[in-house]
């Protein structure tokens, strides 16, 4: 756990509690009188966006440091994919059709916790967007394998509280998209997309263009489900149009289960990032 380190200047937590208990004058009533740290308005002014953008690079590296968190399995996956026992609410039957694979989440969470649990839940710790749907599935099925598990929220205007089965010392919250998808990849050991949406695409071409173009060592990027993502990215006309190469197209795998994608993880032969890019 984290230790305090010994300073030879006053604690900022006592200055801020201290600076509460002054006599109440127009003077100290100022805005200008506010500590800076402490002065919400300010802290949120535009000028401070690169503030903002360290804080939250800097909370949750600090603070998954200090639990002992060493590599992540992340799942990406939509929102709006229900649980089968919830399928009869979908809002359409594809939705329906595919709640099989918030049970694939959920046990393939299962299995990889239990692994992680050899390493006193150190490596391999599930990390998901921390809301509905197969995020709530992968925290799940961690929380079903007596394990931790991590969520990166985001702060939207259709505010949502994280699922309930992240685990609460590593559920956290963003306002930045580009930091949060830092924190999903700077840990992974691998990455795995279900089934979703604009977010989930958004994701999966992010961390593909960083192990695509070496900036991101290679690891199993595993696609559950075969069917939907070949119906909706038609990755062979890429490659025909030359638009990626060939090779681009070994950097991802397709499963069906979750026993096949822990299988494949597990053996895995690591590889390092790519020291250039076929076809340029």
């Amino acid at each position: 756990m984290h230790e305090e380190r010994n300073s030879i200047f006053r604690d900022a937590g006592l200055d801020r509690r201290t600076a509460t208990e002054v006599p109440d004058t127009p003077q100290t009533r100022a805005p200008s009188y506010r500590l800076a740290f402490a002065d919400d308005e300010f802290m949120c002014r535009d000028e401070l966006r690169p503030v903002r953008l360290q804080l939250e690079l800097l909370k949750p590296e600090m603070m998954l440091d200090e639990h002992g968190v060493q590599s992540t399995i992340v799942l990406f996956g939509g929102a709006r994919i229900p649980a089968p026992a919830n399928k009869a609410n979908a809002r359409t039957k594809t939705l329906a059709d595919l709640s099989h694979f918030y049970d694939e989440a959920r046990s393939f969470a299962r299995l990889m916790t239990e692994h992680s649990k050899a390493s006193d839940g150190r490596e391999n710790v599930i990390v998901t967007g921390g809301g509905p749907g197969v995020m709530e599935a992968g925290n799940r099925g961690a929380h079903d394998a007596g394990g931790r598990s991590i969520g990166l929220n985001i702060v939207l205007p259709h505010e949502q509280a994280p699922n309930e089965y992240v685990t609460p010392d590593l559920c956290f919250n963003f306002h930045y998209f580009a930091i949060r998808k830092m924190h999903f990849l700077m840990r992974a050991r691998a990455i795995c997309i279900f089934p979703g949406g604009f977010g989930t695409l958004d994701e999966m071409f992010e961390s593909l263009t960083l192990i695509q173009t070496g900036r991101m060592r290679r690891v199993p990027f595993l696609l559950f489900g075969r069917e939907f993502w070949e119906r909706i990215i038609n990755w062979d006309a890429l490659a025909d149009a030359g638009t990626i190469a060939d090779q681009d197209l070994d950097l991802f795998r397709y499963v069906e289960t979750a026993q096949e994608a822990f299988e494949l993880i597990e053996n895995w032969e690591s590889a390092p990032a790519r020291d250039d890019i076929p076809g340029r």
